[in-house]
């Protein structure tokens, strides 16, 4: 049985035709060519947007998929894209995020006879939608799980920035693009779905609400997202390698940070519009117990910069600045991830990513720079020194910018 052209025999493909990503290139190249069993096998291999019913999405646990009428068959087809087809998000028009063998295993009776791949483009296909003809792109399908976590460099060719302000705050959020396998330069962003969006920010974030997800974006860009001591510490080992010529001692180091920590520990005084107020001084438990804990942070610190720089992340002698890019990486991603939950729109997405980027060129010198820095961040955050995947996924991905020709942190200016 032939599954590329649609029932009708109608269509045509164009002259001249950009495939939007890898995916679409090898589902082109493998119709042409009539291997299906690679078609399928791509299909398998990624992950399947399909439309929903937004309005039943946001009240009910039932996905209602939406089935458009196509004259080629006429009748409802079940209309599914790959990553790089999707439509520009739209406020009231979402789609669910699923793989071949959800949508072979979700089919029903009553459903739509056929399952259209990519819907009017040179690598769509129309797979029989229901048993026993489903079997031939069935079988295709991982059956012992959900699909692995690819560590990719997916880049839209079409359709996604590649160059200018708006792509470099995008390559602010590369690492995890490539940790995840999504796309890095997808500005209209529908990552894992309307409701995985949704699931994504309120179960990391505890984000329920348009307004949460603007205070929480404002404050990712401002770089308040992250612990205070940790800027603490970092900012006076700045202090010394200014003063001192770049070299700074751990042990002078620890000793500044106890000298500092206990000066700021008496009574303070703060005169204001309100008037005069005064704090009584910290108990010298507290002080010592900060102290104690201030130094043990700069333990943690310089062993992840002496793993960063055993693994090449970083440069022998450089240490780690800040960890603003932790927030502002963070940034890149939360402006798309609040426009896939449609908490914001395509337009106010676009402008925090390219703040997030502004900001970054200001704080770092390099994308070198700035990847250790945010690998350094969200190892504090969640690593507590076992340099487990917290760890390893972040330095893959670094490598893996560090070295495609195609990466953004290769072809987009850091400054």
């Amino acid at each position: 049985m032939s599954f590329g052209p649609p029932p009708t025999g109608l269509g045509t493909v164009p002259p001249a035709w950009a495939p939007p990503t890898e995916i679409e290139q090898a589902l082109f190249e493998a119709k042409s060519r009539e291997d299906w069993a690679a078609y399928f096998d791509t299909l398998a291999l990624n992950h399947l947007y399909f439309e929903i019913q937004r309005d039943k999405s946001d009240t009910e646990d039932r996905i209602y998929s939406s089935f458009p009428y196509d004259p080629r068959v006429g009748g409802l087809i079940w209309a599914v894209y790959t990553v790089g087809m999707l439509p520009a998000p739209e406020p009231y028009r979402v789609f669910h995020r699923g793989s071949l063998g959800w949508i072979a295993e979700d089919w029903k009776p009553g459903r739509p006879p056929w399952v259209v791949v990519n819907p009017g483009s040179p690598c769509e296909a129309y797979l029989p939608s229901a048993p026993p003809h489903s079997h031939t792109w069935a079988q295709h399908y991982r059956t012992d799980g959900p699909l692995p976590l690819t560590r990719r460099l997916l880049t839209l060719r079409v359709g996604g920035p590649l160059h200018g302000p708006v792509a470099h705050g995008l390559a602010c959020g590369a690492l995890l693009c490539v940790s995840n396998g999504s796309v890095w330069n997808a500005m209209g962003w529908h990552g894992t779905g309307y409701r995985g969006e949704r699931t994504r920010l309120r179960e990391w974030w505890g984000i329920k609400t348009r307004e949460e997800w603007q205070l929480y974006l404002r404050d990712l860009l401002a770089c308040e997202q992250h612990s205070s001591v940790w800027d603490l510490a970092l900012g006076l080992r700045r202090t010394i390698a200014r003063d001192f010529g770049g070299h700074v001692d751990v042990a002078y180091w620890r000793q500044a940070a106890a000298r500092v920590i206990r000066a700021n520990s008496g009574a303070t005084v703060v005169v204001s519009d309100d008037g005069v107020t005064k704090s009584e001084p910290r108990p010298e438990s507290e002080t010592e117990a900060r102290v104690e804990g201030v130094q043990r942070l700069i333990g943690r610190i310089t062993r992840y910069e002496a793993r960063l720089r055993a693994d090449g992340v970083l440069d022998d002698g450089r240490y780690v600045s800040s960890v603003d890019a932790w927030d502002l990486g963070r940034a890149s991603k939360m402006a798309r991830w609040g426009l896939g939950a449609r908490f914001g729109t395509l337009a106010e997405a676009e402008a925090a990513v390219v703040q997030a980027g502004r900001a970054a060129s200001l704080s770092y010198k390099s994308w070198q720079d700035f990847s250790a820095a945010y690998i350094l961040g969200r190892c504090l955050h969640f690593d507590e020194e076992e340099f487990g995947d917290w760890y390893q996924d972040m330095v893959e991905a670094h490598r893996i910018l560090m070295s495609d020709p195609g990466s953004p942190w290769l072809n987009v200016p850091f400054r």
